[in-house]
């Protein structure tokens, strides 16, 4: 029995998989954002008497959060100290020298603007070790007791310990720790060597100021779920999503929050990934929209993308952690549509979010959302209660509609709601290209995997746009992220900085510090209570040309570190460099700057269930009809189109638009002119190819004209 559950902007997602009896049950509740943990709760608790069990029963726990991104992007992290070597203090400050807008002589620097720390508690020691990792000047205890005083007086609820190469020699960066744990026992700690022990000052100086930023209201957040899962009788432990895609365990998360930055995103692009594998596909691009934003992931061949490490950013801030190549915009089904002061039409990415949500929800949402704009263009009936319960309110979608947009635009409510729909399509397609086209990967060769519980609404559109020839939506496209969950195992990533080359002579320190990187991992998944026959070690190195001032992650294959495993690896960053640059140079030094040890610990097995939403009898003539609105030949038309409930269809029908098909936890809109097949699985396929076609040719005849 395990559980899997994913908190949203909108809603929370949950899904019950019981491999001893053959079932899987899936609920949503709504988001509660001031206090995430009590939708999470009272979801558990809905889910437990819906399958009939006790939470005791539940063996497996597993969790996607977005409590650390949010706090970064609301800028409402703890206070913060930190502790430097003498002559760095403003290297948080300072940065790159990079501006978001080149030419612009007035700009905010959101890292200069919205300070992580304070300078005021931005202190000084003297010390210093050198690049070699020798101490050339001690640290000055006296000193630091005395700025952890200053504080512990000043109340900062964290304090991050950054000295400059104590990725080399941790010796200092100890000491303190030691003497904070004296002075200032109950703050947050945040130890460079710790949290990453890596070259590149400024990112690693950002990651750990970040770290700390997040780390006591996370922290906190994942120690009182823990203790409301166990009050409530659940005694498994309680593991987390990572950025890696990987789960860690509730004191691991606790202790590293930074991890959990992509914690909700990653598992909806496992989750996709799977449905598609399901349907047959290999190349993959994931279009997660929630209630606030849309996660965008591309996976060539099914294998998740890591992000190269200069641009692992959450905001504008940097984080230089293993992190999945997803991309989040924000559109969703709460984004708010309005004109501007220059009366431009535009789409989010503020949110209504949960509260007060959309103004069909009848919470007291005053504004236009994508949502309303579905249900005035017919995509969504008033009668079609969201999440299984929530009643919506038409007249409400179209009374903000005409007061915000068609009123200041002297246009009719129903152009303005196409209108704000054409917007999120556009800002959605825009996004699937920066994370495919300008990559180097072609949509067309793609199959586009509709998820989260406004994906399928948008996700032919987009397909259309983009010429992807199918579209798959999962059986439970609303909680495709928390499915996702229940396929991930422990993951671990260790990194130490080498900066060595592949020649004969060096092989033996690279074979030393993987076997010391190897020992680090097996020892932090046996304290998970990991089996050695259940761990998996995967071996990465960060490989650049000698001279380059960037790296590129290559794998390393596993077996004795020896001149043929080195040859190997040189050859790997060929490869990999060619496909990333169109060019490679194998005349030139190949430098290992850092390698990394990825320990897999074993935890899940494919015997999860997934739910197949069928039935035994399915009669087509009995379906409702009623208007929806799509554009036809570039125009809005009103289309009888035929409304079916996805438990109402067994696997095996193929259906042809236009048609809605409608379920607890999402819609899904399927276009005049596509082909729909329910398969084995539950997947809802769709051929939007007849559909390409047809703009294809009209795209052509236009030109010809």
């Amino acid at each position: 029995m395990k559980i899997g559950v994913d908190v949203g902007g909108t809603f929370t997602d949950l899904i019950l998989s019981d491999t001893h009896g053959g079932r899987a049950i899936v609920h949503k509740v709504p988001s509660t954002p001031k206090d995430p943990s009590e939708a999470v709760i009272k979801g558990v608790f809905e889910i437990c008497e819906m399958a009939n069990i006790h939470p005791g029963q539940i063996e497996q726990f597993f969790h996607g959060t977005t409590v650390a991104t949010n706090i970064v992007l609301e800028h409402n992290g703890a206070s913060v100290g930190m502790l430097t070597t003498e002559g760095f203090r403003d290297v948080l400050h300072i940065a790159r020298h990079k501006r978001p807008y080149n030419f612009s002589l007035y700009q905010d620097l959101p890292w200069q603007k919205y300070p992580l720390v304070r300078r005021r508690n931005r202190l000084v020691v003297s010390e210093r070790i050198t690049a070699e990792g020798e101490v050339l000047l001690p640290l000055d205890e006296e000193k630091t007791r005395e700025h952890v005083r200053k504080l512990k007086e000043a109340k900062v609820d964290a304090i991050a310990v950054c000295f400059l190469f104590s990725f080399k020699n941790p010796q200092h960066e100890n000491r303190v720790k030691e003497i904070i744990l004296e002075e200032y026992p109950e703050v947050f700690l945040s130890i460079s060597n710790e949290v990453l022990p890596q070259y590149r000052e400024y990112e690693r100086f950002s990651t750990v100021a970040l770290n700390a930023f997040i780390g006591p209201k996370t922290s906190n957040y994942i120690k009182k779920l823990k203790k409301n899962l166990e009050d409530m009788g659940v005694k498994s432990e309680l593991h987390l999503m990572q950025s890696n895609g990987g789960i860690a365990t509730s004191e691991m998360a606790a202790e590293k929050p930074i991890n959990l930055l992509l914690s909700g995103p990653v598992a909806g692009l496992i989750g996709g990934i799977k449905a598609a594998q399901n349907a047959g596909f290999s190349n993959v691009i994931t279009l997660d929209i929630g209630g606030t934003s849309a996660d965008i992931g591309v996976a060539p061949g099914g294998e998740m993308r890591m992000r190269h490490l200069l641009d692992t950013r959450i905001g504008q801030y940097n984080a230089m952690i293993p992190m999945v190549d997803i991309d989040t915009i924000g559109a969703g089904g709460g984004s708010i549509a309005y004109v501007d002061e220059g009366g431009i039409f535009r789409v989010g990415p503020q949110s209504a979010g949960a509260d007060p949500g959309p103004a069909c929800y009848n919470r007291g949402g005053t504004l236009p959302t994508s949502t309303d704009a579905n249900v005035l263009l017919g995509r969504i009936r008033g009668e079609n209660r969201l999440a299984g319960s929530m009643e919506l309110k038409p007249e409400l979608s179209e009374k903000v509609y005409k007061e915000h947009i068609a009123e200041k635009l002297n246009i009719n409510v129903l152009d303005a709601a196409a209108g704000a729909l054409k917007i999120m399509t556009h800002n959605m397609v825009n996004a699937i290209e920066m994370n495919s086209v300008r990559k180097g990967y072609d949509p067309r060769e793609f199959t586009l995997v509709a998820a989260g519980g406004a994906g399928p609404l948008f996700a032919c559109d987009i397909a259309e746009e983009l010429n992807i020839p199918y579209v798959v939506v999962p059986p439970f496209p609303g909680i495709t992220a928390a499915i996702g969950l229940l396929g991930t195992d422990i993951t671990y990533e260790q990194v130490s900085t080498v900066w060595s080359s592949f020649k004969i002579g060096n092989i033996e320190k690279l074979r030393q510090e993987f076997a010391r990187l190897e020992e680090q991992a097996i020892s932090s998944l046996k304290a998970d209570g990991i089996s050695e026959d259940k761990i998996i070690l995967k071996r990465v190195c960060d490989c650049r040309y000698e001279g380059q001032g960037y790296e590129l992650r290559v794998e390393a294959p596993t077996g004795e570190i020896n001149e043929e495993w080195a040859e190997e690896v040189v050859n790997s960053f060929h490869a990999v460099h060619e496909r990333e640059y169109a060019s490679k140079f194998e005349d030139q030094e190949v430098m290992a700057i850092n390698i990394r040890l990825i320990g897999i610990g074993i935890v899940t097995n494919e015997s999860s269930l997934v739910p197949q939403p069928q039935t035994l009898e399915f009669n087509p003539k009995k379906v409702k009809k009623a208007p929806v609105y799509f554009w036809v030949n570039d125009q809005l038309e009103e289309v009888e189109t035929s409304f079916y409930h996805r438990s109402d269809i067994p696997n095996g029908t193929t259906l042809t638009g236009p048609a809605i098909i409608q379920q607890k936890d999402s819609t899904t809109v399927i276009p005049p002119l596509c082909k729909a097949l329910f398969d084995e699985y539950g997947n809802i396929v769709i051929d939007m190819q007849d559909k390409n076609a047809s703009k294809n040719l009209k795209n052509v005849a236009m030109v010809t004209k």
